[in-house]
């Protein structure tokens, strides 16, 4: 049992999940299609012809997931909130049926003593507001805004801090520009205005959080950068790319201003998106944590055609996940010293708000499930976690990704699985890994620490 995370007594352990990957039930109540249902029916858009309509079954079997939770001994659990749920179109009154279900579920974690931290979107808009534009739309960005007040004036009373957004970068990039993702769009460069709608999104809604007393936070999915060599070539291919992955979310946040993205032949509006007086409202003081999604470092060298600057290079010989992404946890201390660096007084607490790998899971014979993998994973990540926080990085948690193995976007079910608890989504059977008890005794492990 591993005891040398030097973290302090408050420090917050928890693990996340999303609603479309996790709920099911996506017919009932009331609830809206959102971009998910429709871009899972497109023929070849999901591995296997997978949807969400099932996932988890979370929506009827909540108890049994949070009573999963309470043995773990979480701190907090971060979930997302459907917005087709709440505004089966996108837009108007709030559905009664869909804020009952989150009143059950918050009320269910806080008499098992766990925090909820909702997200407000995690990439299933409602397919009424996609096809009014989506988030190329401005309007977008006012619905959401609506759609918070909505949330937060039914739940608020219990729940002290939300997410806004969850990895604008990557809702960008794999929805609307490269298509991977709903609502599959295949726009390149010409999705960025998506970034600053989002962004703005972001604004709206905190500009209602702070209004009402609640801590404001935002997921960002961050990646070190390396060049591939010491070519200028490579180094300015990998300032292009930093620009676009991390600074183009985070940047307005904290210094009020987009990066340079010259590079990508872009001005500083984002394709005429920006208007005067949006950067001051989505850099408004009062970012009370910066989520971190974290998984990967990416090496970048010089491009091999004109479409964009940079192309990703491998990185070798490494460890990897199922899902191919290199394992290599001392650029987790590396991207928390950066921030540091970069933003300086500006960064605000920081919150591990996702942190995990795939691992090609399977039941034993004996009923158990052997993922030492990811429990090397999961140790040496807090272990670089844990290097940060020495050197005066202040990170006030960590969110494992995820609680249960899910609805893994365009890869289905079963095939990537992430969870400390394993599913079989034929009869919703959960299983506990092994990594599920590793994680039960490091948490009671740092509690008992500070007791005696």
């Amino acid at each position: 049992m591993p005891t040398r995370f030097d973290l302090p007594a408050d420090f917050r352990w928890g693990a996340s999940t999303a609603a479309y990957q996790i709920e099911g039930a996506v017919d009932e109540d009331g609830r809206g299609p959102s971009v998910w249902d429709v871009f899972a029916a497109r023929p070849g858009a999901v591995r296997d012809g997978h949807t969400g309509r099932t996932a988890c079954d979370h929506y009827h079997r909540y108890a049994e997931d949070i009573a999963l939770m309470r043995e773990l001994g979480l701190d907090g659990y971060r979930f997302s909130i459907a917005w087709p749920r709440i505004q089966p179109t996108g837009a108007g009154p709030a559905n009664p049926a869909g804020l009952a279900f989150y009143d059950r579920l918050v009320d269910a974690l806080l008499a098992a003593g766990i925090t909820p931290l909702p997200t407000l979107f995690h990439w299933d808009l409602p397919q009424a507001l996609e096809d009014g534009g989506g988030w190329l739309a401005r309007d977008t960005a006012y619905r959401f805004a609506e759609y918070t007040e909505h949330v937060v004036d039914r739940l608020g009373d219990r729940v002290p801090a939300w997410i806004t957004l969850n990895e604008p970068f990557v809702h960008m990039v794999f929805g609307y520009a490269l298509g991977t993702h709903a609502p599959g769009r295949t726009l390149m460069l010409e999705a960025l205005p998506v970034a600053h709608h989002q962004l703005l999104g972001h604004g709206l809604a905190a500009a209602v959080l702070r209004e009402r007393g609640h801590q404001v936070l935002i997921a960002n999915n961050l990646t070190p950068v390396w060049p591939a060599g010491d070519d200028p070539a490579d180094v300015a291919a990998a300032a292009a790319y930093d620009a676009l992955h991390n600074r183009l979310f985070t940047d307005p946040l904290l210094l009020g201003r987009y990066p340079d993205l010259s590079a990508f032949g872009v001005a500083e509006d984002l394709g005429g998106s920006v208007r005067p007086g949006d950067l001051k409202l989505i850099s408004a003081p009062g970012l009370d944590g910066l989520g971190l999604n974290f998984y990967n470092p990416t090496r970048i060298a010089a491009p091999i055609g004109p479409e964009l600057p940079f192309t990703e290079a491998e990185i070798a010989d490494v460890p990897r996940t199922a899902f191919g992404w290199p394992v290599v946890p001392d650029s987790l201390r590396e991207l928390l010293l950066g921030l540091r660096e970069r933003y300086g007084d500006a960064l605000p607490p920081i919150t591990i708000t996702e942190n995990g790998c795939s691992v090609e899971d399977r039941v034993a014979p004996d009923g158990t499930v052997d993922d030492r993998f990811r429990i090397d994973y999961m140790a040496s990540h807090l272990d670089a976690l844990a290097e940060a926080v020495a050197q005066g990085v202040d990170v006030r948690g960590y969110y494992t990704w995820s609680l249960i193995d899910n609805f893994e976007w365009a890869e289905g079910l079963g095939r990537q699985r992430f969870g400390l608890v394993h599913v079989d989504f034929e009869t919703q059977r959960r299983t506990l890994k092994a990594s599920y008890a590793w994680y039960r005794d490091l948490i009671a492990v740092h509690r008992k620490r500070f007791r005696s």
